[in-house]
C-alpha cells in the first residue's frame, strides 16, 4: 500500500534507506502521470508522526541527490515531499493501531461480504488483521491487512479535535518548574 505499482515499490527500495538515515519514514510514495510531466509524491513523517516544512525541504534535498545519481525515472518529473496530512492515508499495519477509535474508509483488492469498500471505526489490530467496527454490525470485522489496497482517515469532528489537541500540545511551552539547588547533604541550599 505504500507503493501501488512495481515502479513505486522499486523507488521505495531506493529511497527508504535515505529517509530512515535522516530519521523519517516514508508513509506513501506514488509516481503519477501528469499532462506535462510525471509527479513523484512522497509522504513522510518522523518517529513522532510529524513532518514540518523544514523536514520536507531536508528530505526533498536528500531524495533529489539520490534520484539524480541513480536516475531511475525516464523523462522529467516533479518531486513533491509532504506530510501525510490530517486525513492521512493508512499504509502500514501500525497506522491502524495508532489511529484506533477514528473513522476510516478502506478499499480491498477483493470482495468481502459482497463489497470492496468499507467505512467504520478503527478497532486496532489482531496479528496481521485490521479491526473495524462497521455501522449496524455487532462484532468487529477483522480484515487481512494484505487485502487492503487503499485506506484513509475520514475527516470528521473527532479527527479535527484530535488534530487540534496534538497541535496545541506541540506549541505549548514547557511547564517544567525550576528546582531549588540542593546542598551536598540533601537539604535545600540556603539562598540568602
Amino acid at each position: 500500500m505504500r507503493g501501488k505499482t512495481t515502479e513505486d515499490r522499486s523507488l521505495l527500495d531506493l529511497l527508504d534507506p535515505v529517509a530512515e538515515a535522516m530519521g523519517y519514514e516514508i508513509v506513501r510514495l506514488r509516481l503519477m502521470s501528469g499532462t506535462r510531466s510525471r509527479r513523484l509524491q512522497i509522504m513522510a513523517e518522523d518517529a513522532h508522526g510529524e513532518m514540518n516544512v523544514d523536514d520536507c525541504a531536508r528530505l526533498s534535498r536528500a531524495v533529489s541527490e539520490v534520484m539524480d545519481a541513480a536516475d531511475p525515472i525516464d523523462g522529467d518529473y516533479l518531486l513533491e515531499v509532504s506530510s501525510p496530512g490530517i486525513d492521512r492515508p493508512l499504509t502500514r499495519l501500525k497506522d491502524f493501531e495508532a489511529y484506533e477509535g477514528l473513522q476510516a474508509r478502506i478499499e480491498l483488492d477483493r470482495l468481502a461480504d459482497g463489497r470492496k469498500r468499507f467505512k467504520g471505526e478503527l478497532a486496532g489490530i489482531d496479528g496481521d488483521h485490521v479491526g473495524v467496527n462497521l455501522e449496524g454490525e455487532t462484532e468487529t470485522a477483522l480484515i487481512p491487512f494484505s487485502w487492503i489496497v487503499e485506506a484513509k482517515l475520514v475527516l470528521d469532528d473527532e479527527l479535527m479535535k484530535r488534530g487540534a489537541e496534538q497541535r496545541a500540545a506541540r506549541i505549548q511551552p514547557d511547564n517544567t518548574e525550576l528546582e531549588t539547588p540542593s546542598s551536598p547533604h540533601g537539604r535545600d541550599a540556603n539562598l540568602e
